[in-house]
């Protein structure tokens, strides 16, 4: 008698090779955030080369900028700012979207009406000009652009939650735990998020994905990341004007956004199907 141990193809949870390269590259970038400080060959405000725009070579693996810094650093350091931003907001956006869809779905009544009307006018302000009339107004710091972001994809987070509760609200399941006595709070924690939990995650990446973009254009503008801090955008936006001149100042960090929002985008869509359909 052989004892078979468990995998994760036989668990439902394994995952194709498109979904385990965009696995890779996304914990490639967290940990680069995580530990930048430690591996950056260089300090990144320091000028360190005095041809400024340098070529890619054995000294500076992706050239150096406008001010001779070297690339790689800053970019390194990049995805800490650019990473953690946008993780903080996707964060904020989909916690207080679900908890807010999932109460309107449980309760309905006017409460989800004037809940709904209202994130549904704030959704219709476009996400980019938002974010820039918040950030000129009040000014760009990073508790600043965290919540700008999450203020902007909260409205979508609600009505995806929303949608999802209304469903899971009519379920059998859900009427009998109500002629059991239970409770708001228990059909919302018990009842309604658990059956919710697989889209929401993939809900969340895709999120993710929009708010660095965002956070790319605003720094791209000059509204996100102040220097001499700088995320990927940033980097893109300073060294623009010499793409001529030093076109790896430009091509690695704009890579470096594509990677990660290419990557997240390839996990998501191969998730396994019990963590994507929670029905499966």
């Amino acid at each position: 008698m052989s004892l078979r141990i468990p995998t994760p193809a036989r668990l439902g949870y394994s995952f194709n090779w498109v979904g385990r390269i965009g696995l890779v590259v996304i914990l490639f970038w967290a940990v680069a955030a995580i530990i930048g400080p430690w591996i950056t060959p260089y300090p990144t405000g320091e000028m360190v080369d005095f041809d400024y725009f340098g070529p890619v070579s054995q000294k500076f693996w992706m050239g150096t900028d406008y001010l001779g810094r070297d690339i790689l650093s800053r970019v390194i350091m990049g995805a800490r700012y650019t990473v953690g931003i946008a993780l903080a907001a996707v964060t904020l956006a989909c916690a207080g979207g679900v908890l807010l869809g999932m109460i309107a779905g449980v309760a309905g009544g006017w409460f989800d009406t004037l809940l709904s009307r209202l994130l549904d006018a704030f959704n219709g302000i476009p996400s980019l000009l938002f974010g820039l009339v918040v950030v000129a107004a009040v000014g760009s710091s990073i508790p600043v652009l965290i919540l700008t972001l999450a203020a902007i994809y909260l409205p979508g987070s609600y009505r995806f939650a929303r949608a999802l509760a209304v469903n899971v609200n009519t379920m059998d399941f859900v009427t009998v735990a109500r002629a059991r006595g239970e409770g708001f709070t228990h059909l919302i924690l018990r009842e309604i998020f658990p059956n919710i939990l697989g889209p929401v995650l993939a809900d969340l990446g895709l999120r993710f994905v929009f708010i660095v973009l965002v956070l790319s254009g605003l720094s791209f503008l000059g509204l996100g990341v102040q220097p001499p801090n700088a995320d990927w955008g940033a980097l893109v936006r300073e060294n623009i004007e010499g793409l001529s001149l030093g076109a790896p100042a430009v091509i690695f960090p704009s890579i470096a956004i594509a990677s990660l929002t290419i990557s997240v985008n390839m996990f998501i869509d191969n998730l396994p199907t019990r963590i994507r359909d929670r029905s499966e």
